[in-house]
C-alpha cells in the first residue's frame, strides 16, 4: 500500500492525543471513526487513560500492536514534533497534523513547520494546520471537523480539496444540507509535505470521484498542479476551483493565512482557462457547479429552454442565462404546436409559462418531453414554484421521469424559500439551485466544451540573437522571424541617413528615437507623426537633441486604416508566460480592454480571445466600416505563443502597441514593439 492509499483508505489508525471526553476535539476523532463505520483498527494513544471509547489505549506510539497505516496527531506544536518522529520510527505511512501555530504565524513557525517535516522522514505528512480527511465513500473519516455531527452523510460523486480546513468542514456541512454527496475531502493545510496537486493527482485515479471541487489560496508547485489537471482534463474529470485574493484584502488575508500567495490574480485566470480548469465566481458556484458536473450529463450549447409556472421567476432566469453568455430562443412552430396541445393554448415565448401550479404531473411531463425533444434547446430549467411547497415529490418524480432517455442536462430553479425541496432534487440527481445566477453558473459550465490541451510548437531561434532590452527595430526583427510582419522602415545614426533611408517608404512617415532603454517613446515627445520625406533630418535632428545619448532613429511608414491592438507577453516567476490581447495605442492601459492566457495556445484559444474583447464588435466592422483581418490577427496571437515557447525564461517581456489590423485580406503590420531578453 502506498502512502497515499493509505491516507485514503486506512486499515489501521492510530490517534495520538486522543482524548476520553468526547466533548473535547481531541476526542471527536476516534468518535467518529467508530460512527460513521470504520471496519479497520483503532488505536488511541494517551498516556493517563486506559480505555477510549471501549477501545484499548495505549501509553505511546512505541506501545502500538502493528505500524499504523495513518496517525493523526492531536497535540499540540510542542509535543507534534516528538509524535511524528515516534509515527515514523513505528513504520507509519502517514501522519495528518492538526495543530495550528506553524507557517502561517511567521518565521518562527516555519521553522517549527521545517522541523516536523524533517522528523517525519520518508513518512507522508498531511498538514500541519488541517482538519484531515473525509473518505464518504470508504466509510473512513480522519478527522475532528464538526460538520461530521450530521447523522447523515451520503456519498457521491464529488471530491473536495481545500488548503483550509475551515472552508472544508464549511463546504460538507453545506453539501449535506443541500442534499450533495462527497466521495472524498481532503483538507491540506499549510501544506508541509502534501500539497494540492498532489492530492488532485491523486483524486484523478479514484474511480469513486467523478468531479472535483478546489478551494485555494494559492499553488506552492503549479507545475506539479498544471500536469495534474491535465491527467483530469484527460480522464473526463471537471475541476472546479475557487480561489480567494481576487481584492486586495482578500489577497492580505490568503497571505496571512498560508504564505503560499504567488502570482497575480489575472494570471491565475489565464492558468485556470489553459487547462481547463473553471474558476468559480462566487463561493456558492463550489458547490452547486460541480456537483451538476459530478452527474455525468453534459450540453452540446448554452441555448436554454425555460418551463416556468411563475413569469416573474422565469424572468430572472432568462436575464441571468443572457448574463452569462447563453440564450434563450423562442419556442419554434413544432413546439408551439406540441406544447398547445398539452396545454390548451400555444405559449408565446420562452420562457414557456405553463402556470402549472404543481398540480399537473401530466403535463409538467409532456411540457418537458417536448423541450428536451426540440433541437433549438441544449438544456432546460425548471422552476419549481411555491405550489411544489405542498407535494414537492410529484415535481422531482416528474422531471426525472420525463427526462427519461434525453442526453440533456435538465436543471431546477427552485423559486420560493425551499431549501428542502432543492436539497430532495439535488439527491435524487437532478441539479437544483435557488438562485439564479447559481443557475446560470452551472448551465455554462455544463455547456463547456470538452478541453484539448494545446501541443507545443517549438520553433528555432534565429542565429546571433542579444541578450537584455532589444531596440525597436530588432524587437521587430525577432517578431517578424516568428511571422508578425513590421511596417516597412529604415533605422540610421544620423540625421541625414535617416533622410536617405527614408525614401520609398511612403508619403506620409513616422520618425522616433531609437533607444533601448527608452520604452515609452511617447512620453518624452520621441515619436512624430505626419512627416513628409523631405522633413526627416529636420525632425530627426529635433529628436536626438532631446535624448543625445539615443542609438539612433527609426524611419517608418504611417498606417492609415487599420485598428490598433496591443499584443504583448507577460511572465508570472511562478505561474509561468501568457499571451496578451487587448484594444490598443495610448489608451491601452486606460481602458484595460484585454484577454489573457497562458502558453501555449489553441487556435481555438485565440479566437476566444479576440471575441472576448469589447473591441470585436469594432474589428467585426462597425456602423459601417470595414471588417478587419481577424484570421491574421488570430495568427499574430499564435506567433507570439509560439516565441513564448522558443525562448522560454529566456522571454522576460515582449510588446507590440500598437498592432495596426487592417481591412480584411490586408493582414496586420507591427508598428512599435519592445522585447526583453535573458
Amino acid at each position: 500500500m502506498s502512502a497515499f492509499q493509505a491516507l485514503l483508505r486506512p486499515r489501521s489508525v492510530a490517534v495520538v492525543g486522543a482524548s476520553a471526553d468526547a466533548t473535547k476535539t481531541g476526542g471527536r476523532p476516534v468518535g467518529y471513526l467508530l460512527r460513521h463505520g470504520f471496519s479497520g483498527a483503532v488505536w488511541p494513544v494517551n498516556p493517563r487513560a486506559t480505555e477510549i471509547a471501549g477501545l484499548p489505549c495505549y501509553k505511546d506510539v512505541a506501545s502500538l500492536p502493528g505500524a499504523p497505516d495513518v496517525g493523526i496527531v492531536l497535540v499540540g506544536p510542542e509535543r507534534a514534533e516528538a509524535a511524528v518522529r515516534d509515527l515514523a520510527a513505528k513504520g507509519c505511512q502517514a501522519a495528518i497534523v492538526l495543530a495550528g501555530g506553524y507557517g502561517e504565524t511567521g518565521e518562527a513557525g516555519a521553522e517549527k513547520q521545517s522541523a516536523l517535516k524533517r522528523a517525519a522522514g520518508a513518512m507522508r505528512l498531511l498538514g500541519p494546520n488541517t482538519i484531515g480527511v473525509v473518505n464518504l465513500t470508504d466509510h473512513i473519516v480522519l478527522s475532528a471537523s464538526g460538520a461530521l455531527e450530521f447523522p447523515d452523510l451520503p456519498p457521491g460523486g464529488l471530491s473536495v480539496v481545500s488548503q483550509s480546513g475551515g472552508i472544508l468542514g464549511a463546504l460538507l456541512s453545506r453539501g449535506a444540507a443541500a442534499g450533495i454527496g462527497f466521495a472524498k475531502l481532503v483538507a491540506t493545510g499549510n501544506e508541509g509535505d502534501i500539497e494540492v496537486a498532489e492530492v488532485l493527482d491523486a483524486l484523478v485515479d479514484d474511480p469513486a470521484t467523478t468531479a472535483i471541487a478546489l478551494y485555494l489560496e494559492g499553488l506552492r508547485n503549479p507545475a506539479a498542479f498544471r500536469a495534474a489537471a491535465r491527467r483530469a482534463a484527460e480522464a473526463g474529470k471537471p475541476v472546479v476551483a475557487f480561489k480567494v485574493g481576487r481584492s486586495e484584502a482578500g489577497a492580505l488575508a490568503a497571505i496571512s493565512h498560508t504564505g503560499a500567495m504567488a502570482g497575480a490574480d489575472r494570471m491565475y485566470d489565464a492558468f485556470f482557462a489553459g487547462l481547463g480548469v473553471i474558476r468559480a465566481e462566487r463561493f456558492s458556484d463550489l458547490l452547486e457547479v460541480p456537483a451538476a458536473l459530478a452527474q455525468g450529463r453534459r450540453a452540446e450549447g448554452f441555448r436554454v429552454a425555460v418551463l416556468t409556472s411563475t413569469g416573474g421567476a422565469g424572468a430572472l432566469v432568462a436575464d441571468a442565462v443572457g448574463l452569462a453568455g447563453g440564450s434563450v430562443p423562442a419556442p419554434d412552430a413544432t413546439v408551439r404546436d406540441s406544447l398547445a396541445a398539452l396545454l390548451g393554448e400555444a405559449p408565446v415565448g420562452n420562457p414557456v409559462d405553463v402556470t402549472l401550479a404543481g398540480l399537473r404531473p401530466d403535463l409538467f411531463r409532456g411540457a418537458i418531453r417536448t423541450l428536451l425533444a426540440s433541437d433549438l434547446y441544449d438544456q432546460l430549467v425548471v422552476v419549481v414554484g411555491s405550489s411544489a411547497l405542498a407535494q414537492p415529490e410529484l415535481v422531482a418524480d416528474a422531471m426525472l421521469e420525463a427526462r427519461g432517455d434525453s442526453a440533456k442536462p435538465v436543471i431546477a430553479y427552485v423559486s420560493p424559500h425551499a431549501p428542502q425541496i432543492a436539497a430532495g432534487l439535488n439527491a435524487r440527481g437532478v441539479p437544483a439551485s435557488t438562485t439564479p445566477e447559481g443557475i446560470a453558473a452551472i448551465l455554462a459550465a455544463l455547456a463547456r466544451p470538452a478541453f484539448r490541451p494545446a501541443t507545443p510548437e517549438v520553433e528555432a531561434l534565429p542565429p546571433g540573437l542579444p541578450h537584455g532590452k532589444l531596440n525597436e527595430a530588432e524587437s521587430k526583427a525577432l517578431f517578424a522571424h516568428f511571422g508578425i510582419p513590421a511596417t516597412r522602415e529604415a533605422s540610421a545614426v544620423t540625421p541625414a541617413a535617416a533622410q536617405q533611408a527614408a525614401q520609398g517608404l511612403g508619403p506620409r512617415l513616422v520618425v522616433k528615437l531609437l533607444a533601448r532603454d527608452l520604452a515609452h517613446k511617447s512620453d518624452i515627445g520621441g515619436v512624430v507623426l505626419n512627416v513628409t520625406p523631405d522633413r526627416v533630418a529636420e525632425v530627426g535632428a529635433a529628436l536626438l537633441a532631446k535624448l543625445p545619448w539615443a542609438e539612433g532613429l527609426l524611419v517608418q511608414e504611417q498606417i492609415s486604416g487599420g485598428i490598433e491592438m496591443i499584443l504583448g507577453i507577460v511572465r508570472d516567476p511562478h505561474l509561468g508566460s501568457a499571451v496578451l490581447l487587448g484594444a490598443g495605442g495610448t489608451a491601452a492601459e486606460v481602458f484595460g480592454d484585454t484577454q489573457l492566457r497562458m502558453l501555449p495556445l489553441t487556435r481555438d484559444d485565440a479566437e476566444a480571445m479576440v471575441r472576448g474583447l469589447k473591441v470585436a464588435r469594432v474589428l467585426a466592422g462597425f456602423r459601417g466600416a470595414p471588417a478587419a483581418d481577424v484570421p491574421a490577427l488570430v495568427d499574430a496571437v499564435l506567433a507570439f505563443s509560439r516565441m513564448g515557447e522558443a525562448l522560454g525564461e529566456r522571454l522576460l517581456e515582449a510588446e507590440i502597441n500598437p498592432l495596426f489590423v487592417l481591412p480584411e485580406g490586408q493582414g496586420v503590420r507591427a508598428a512599435d514593439g519592445l522585447a526583453v531578453l535573458g
